[in-house]
């Protein structure tokens, strides 16, 4: 008797690329170092290995940009936004191997754009310290980035597994989450992010548990009303048949049936995060000097009131917009996409 099975087709590279699992690994190896070179830069400055570990960020960032324009191609809005945002990754994973001057150090204070000094060319001018804007900018968005998807990142966490087990679970816990996220969410955002850094001190992983703080409940309820509307799916009563743990069900089941909504959000409230730690930042409760930064660049711009030394200002504030806009258009995009399906 002949077997006529037909042998499973083989997929192609981008096929297999576009995997969740490989999606999942290009984003890690494309997230991870950046962040190990902006939190633990001096350990690995000590070791010698600091510009080593972003090298496999940098294929991977060119790879995920391809991959999402290839999927993203029923969408301009989208494709749009992730070209802005992909930019700024770019350049914040390669910006160590660039021939660029050193951010930090002084050489001519106020040159406007276009200056010549020996056989340097300050093509967007130096401030008030006389260092370079050019490098300045492109070594700024590192700090921003890695805080900001930290702190977003931190807060999906936090807000998803309390809003799975409110809408979930419900009963006495749905309550009692509900409870305390109305109370957290009665405060304005900027407020609370002000009383937590006051009381907790100015740095980077201080904004990581305000944002945590401020963004979790918000979270917690869109994942909640998402939970409570697919927990009566059938696929959801075939995992309770099986007898699998609530836990499971809710992580495996559950979760990934309603990523759309929560990647939409995400997307929004990456740009809102970048808004508030530039915002913090200008008001000197942010991130800390002397690293390059576009909210401290803002800062230090604001106190010049002088016309022609505007490019200071306009220089981080075009950069702080252009990522942004990245965001919120990548989101509008995405919803665009998930309304056509």
């Amino acid at each position: 008797m002949t077997d006529t099975t037909m042998p499973a087709p083989r997929l192609s590279l981008t096929q297999r690329l576009k995997r969740p699992r490989a999606l999942i690994v290009l984003s890690l190896l494309m997230v991870i170092p950046l962040i190990a070179y902006v939190m633990f830069g001096e350990p690995l400055a000590r070791a010698g290995i600091r510009e080593i570990v972003l090298i496999p960020a940098i294929p991977a960032t060119l790879i995920l940009y391809a991959l999402a324009m290839a999927s993203w191609r029923e969408s301009w809005v989208a494709i749009l936004g992730g070209t802005l945002v992909f930019f700024w990754v770019f350049v914040a994973v390669s910006v160590p191997f660039l021939p660029l001057l050193d951010p930090n150090k002084p050489i001519r204070p106020f040159a406007p754009p276009g200056t010549e000094v020996g056989d340097i060319t300050f093509w967007l001018g130096t401030d008030l310290k006389g260092r370079d804007m050019l490098s300045r900018m492109l070594w700024g968005c590192q700090r921003v980035l890695v805080w900001g998807v930290t702190a977003t990142a931190v807060a999906y966490v936090v807000g998803c597994i309390f809003g799975l087990i409110a809408g979930y679970i419900s009963g006495i816990w749905d309550e009692i989450i509900s409870f305390i996220s109305n109370v957290l969410l009665s405060f304005p955002v900027m407020v609370l992010f002000i009383l937590i850094l006051n009381y907790l001190g100015p740095s980077g992983f201080n904004i990581v548990i305000a944002v945590t703080f401020a963004s979790a409940p918000a979270i917690m309820r869109i994942v909640r009303g998402l939970a409570l509307d697919n927990k009566t799916r059938d696929y959801v009563f075939a995992a309770q048949t099986r007898g699998e743990h609530p836990f499971r069900i809710m992580v495996v089941e559950l979760l990934p049936n309603v990523r759309g909504p929560i990647i939409v959000d995400a997307c929004l409230r990456l740009g809102y995060t970048t808004v508030a730690i530039t915002t913090l930042t200008f008001l000197g409760l942010g991130l800390q000097p002397p690293d390059a930064d576009w909210g401290l660049m803002i800062k230090e711009a604001s106190n010049l009131m002088v016309w022609q030394f505007s490019y200071m200002l306009l220089i981080p504030a075009l950069a702080v917009s252009s990522l942004i806009l990245g965001f919120n258009l990548m989101a509008d995009g995405l919803r665009e996409m998930s309304l056509r399906d």
